[in-house]
């Protein structure tokens, strides 16, 4: 592309991530020409903006927040809008305006294939993505434009702890300093300071959960039996609220425990994952040991507290979730998967249809070539190697990123057309 398209472009940002990712990535935009505004709800949305002249803060009611958007819109001329998950109020809001005044929408999220890539979409991510209504055979006709090897994950993932800190010093600072956003309304269902409170706990308690996780997990793997996983998502993430046909965890929980009841054999076994970033404000644990209780598998049903995967899928029979994204860690293996929301993953080629009972009894396997097609036009697409939450992952994801949004054309588009952005060795994230 020209390299002063860059100066008729203005960047309008909304929430992003916790920590300074936003403002690196509005800093380099700058530094490529384009003029850039964040708009702030919240103390902690300015903690972490470090260019005041840039700053407009929102301090009106959340009702008022759409016309305000157009408004703004209009003042700056803003030609593209950048915000971090697409499904929260103010966001959701926001793109349907954009959308309306033919503006640029470029959606963040946690990557499709986590923890080492992000993902980075135009007009929507996860369920709202272009990837729901594209098929397989759609992904193999444009990889035949591109000779590009299937990339590789890096070697070490240290994420986690940053991400927890961020989250934690992001909510310290909407407790006690947000006095100038008297209106602000967080998207989540529990207050700020309870939030706060359990980013602080986990944070203190990592080292005492690795060690329960490490003896849970230690027990599984060599307790002999053959077993299924149960990949738990967080009950307020907005896969989950807004792609999925659970309103509670419990609810999910329910349906998994009674058709492992039903269809599993006698011998086998139900693991529950958690999600790392669990924090105990749904009593999961709790429910799972109810409703095992209830359907008679008490002693054949097991839960196990965040951590990484892999080690637990060596052993999986099948894997079950609503939609969460360690799915692919899943078909990666080629472990028989059954889902139950919508999710970019979910195509007939790989995803059981089957019903819970006769998956867990007879499951059927998923395609792995087409999986792997699959995945490697993900990764040629939308997974951009890095991470919003350590510094040296910033660094790795602003290298590509910001040519990324300057293109003229979406990642998915610019592979149809051979004008993809180069991509980068993939090798070591931090």
């Amino acid at each position: 592309m020209p390299a002063d398209t860059a100066q008729n472009r203005v960047f309008l940002f909304l929430q992003g991530p916790h920590g300074p990712f936003f403002h690196r990535l509005g800093k380099m935009l700058r530094l490529a020409g384009a003029e850039v505004w964040r708009v702030g709800f919240n103390a902690g949305d300015r903690a972490f903006w470090f260019h005041p002249k840039s700053y407009i803060p929102y301090r009106d009611k959340p009702e008022d927040w759409p016309d305000r958007f157009t408004a703004l819109a209009q003042e700056k001329n803003v030609t593209d809008i950048v915000l971090y998950g697409d499904v929260r109020s103010i966001h959701s809001e926001a793109v349907k305006r954009a959308k309306a005044m033919g503006l640029r929408v470029h959606v963040f999220e946690e990557g499709y294939m986590r923890p080492y890539w992000v993902t980075y979409e135009r007009g929507g991510s996860n369920g709202h993505s272009r990837l729901m209504k594209m098929t397989v055979p759609e992904m193999r006709k444009m990889l035949e434009l591109s000779d590009m090897d299937t990339a590789l994950p890096p070697a070490k993932w240290g994420d986690m702890r940053h991400h927890v800190f961020y989250g934690a010093l992001y909510h310290w600072f909407v407790m006690f300093r947000n006095g100038d956003y008297r209106n602000f309304e967080p998207h989540r269902s529990i207050g700020v300071a309870r939030e706060f409170q359990l980013y602080l706990m986990r944070l203190l308690l990592m080292p005492f959960i690795a060690l329960e996780r490490g003896i849970a997990s230690m027990r599984i793997r060599r307790g002999g039996f053959p077993y299924h996983l149960a990949l738990l998502q967080l009950e307020h993430d907005s896969s989950f609220q807004a792609h999925s046909p659970f309103n509670t965890m419990s609810d999910f929980l329910d349906v998994v425990i009674r058709g492992f009841a039903e269809g599993a054999p006698r011998h086998h076994h139900l693991v529950f994952k958690a999600h790392p970033l669990e924090d105990g404000r749904v009593p999961v644990r709790r429910e799972i040991r109810r409703i095992a209780r209830e359907c008679g598998v008490k002693s054949r049903v097991h839960y196990v507290r965040g951590g990484k995967l892999a080690q637990l899928l060596a052993d999986a029979r099948t894997a079950v979730t609503v939609n969460s994204t360690a799915a692919q860690q899943v078909l990666f293996r080629g472990i028989p998967l059954k889902t139950f929301g919508d999710a970019v993953y979910a195509k007939p080629e790989f995803v059981s249809t089957q019903s819970l009972p006769d998956f867990f009894a007879q499951p059927s396997r998923p395609d792995r070539k087409a999986y792997q097609d699959y995945r490697r036009f993900l990764l040629e697409t939308s997974q951009v190697a890095g991470g919003f939450y350590s510094a040296r992952a910033r660094r790795q994801l602003l290298r590509q990123v910001v040519d990324m949004m300057l293109a003229p054309e979406d990642p998915y588009d610019a592979l149809k057309s051979g004008t993809a952005t180069p991509r980068q060795q993939l090798r070591v994230v931090h």
